[in-house]
């Protein structure tokens, strides 16, 4: 299934239903008194997280929603029936915005969540609720108040925990396939990846983080250029970002750091406070470098990067460094949960 991760939608609650006017009507009772009932309320609508879905697209066929109607009081004091709340069904991760005001209405990041965006009617009153020791007929009833109708934006953006970044062709999607299940497109031309792909990391019995690999991003990114940007946002979920380098396809220390430099530009231009995130930099694809050669770009990048941001050196083909990285990620990220929920040893 192609890969949406926005969409916009109309959703219209129930209208209240119409209070009644009738009187009873009794062979042996001329004059029986007012007996017209209430009508139901209108039905609303829910937005609720469906654990089963991954992607907006199911919004491109249907994107009109309206709940159930109340139904009109009747006579003999019955009340009308409330019209059916409707759920519509959505990822686990979708942000809810108000299409005309661009208001945050929510964000499902938990399995259970359920968001009212539309409010059903109230129901209209029927005459026999204006009966008074003054007024014994009254004619009097009101109806049902309208549902809300709005427009929504729908935005879906993947939790992941690790999140990976790169020009085409640096080996994310090898990476991915290297250290879990996950079996994303991999070919030796660009882009590759036409969606997000996720994959969880086992480092342990219990111990596990999920990892999202998004499209690569070339140089102008950030202005629209590219697959890339378009899915930039789904990394501002997670905590940290690891930026891949082919270091075979660099001839130089000074291309390769262009080629960091292209990805840095792109995530400042991108914003979202994506550049103040966690990064480390993973120089891939060593096992296409000689032993020599290798070891001459370790002594100039430490030289260079050590002091800006953590450098690893693997192979995604060969798995060498890969096991190494992966229980690094899982050491921080075990950290960063320890210093948010204040568990950590304390000496």
């Amino acid at each position: 299934m192609k890969f949406v991760d926005e969409a916009t939608i109309t959703i219209e609650a129930g209208d209240g239903g119409n209070g009644c006017l009738s009187f009873r009507r009794e062979k042996f009772v001329p004059k029986g008194g007012p007996d017209g009932g209430d009508g139901g309320d209108g039905g609303s609508v829910y937005l609720k997280v469906d654990a089963g879905l991954n992607t907006l697209a199911d919004f491109r066929y249907k994107r009109r929603f309206r709940a159930e109607r109340g139904q009109n009081g009747m006579g003999g004091e019955r009340i009308g029936k409330s019209g059916d709340d409707l759920y519509i069904n959505v990822p686990l991760g979708t942000l809810v915005y108000d299409y005309d005001t661009d208001e945050l209405m929510g964000d499902l990041v938990n399995p259970a969540d359920v968001l009212l965006v539309a409010k059903g009617g109230f129901h209209g009153l029927g005459n026999t609720r204006f009966k008074s020791s003054t007024n014994r007929a009254p004619r009097k009833t009101t109806n049902g108040t309208p549902g809300e109708k709005r427009k929504l934006r729908l935005e879906l953006q993947v939790l992941a925990d690790v999140g990976l970044l790169g020009l085409p062709n640096a080996g994310k999607s090898s990476f991915i396939r290297a250290v879990s299940a996950a079996r994303p497109k991999v070919a030796d031309y660009p882009f590759t990846t036409l969606h997000p792909q996720l994959g969880v990391v086992r480092t342990g019995t219990e111990q596990s983080f999920v990892v999202a690999d998004i499209p690569g991003l070339i140089e102008g990114a950030a202005e629209g250029v590219g697959l890339g940007i378009q899915f930039l946002k789904h990394l501002s979920r997670t905590r940290l970002l690891l930026h891949v380098v082919d270091i075979a396809a660099c001839g130089d220390l000074e291309q390769l750091l262009q080629q960091v430099a292209t990805i840095e530009k792109e995530i400042a231009g991108f914003g979202r406070d994506l550049e103040g995130r966690e990064r480390w930099l993973v120089l891939n694809k060593i096992d296409l470098l000689a032993a020599d050669e290798l070891e001459k770009f370790k002594r100039l990048i430490e030289q260079k990067l050590e002091d800006k941001m953590p450098v690893w050196f693997i192979s995604a083909a060969t798995g060498q460094g890969c096991e190494v990285l992966c229980k690094a990620i899982q050491h921080w990220l075990d950290q960063q949960q320890e210093l948010a929920t204040g568990t950590g040893t304390h000496e």
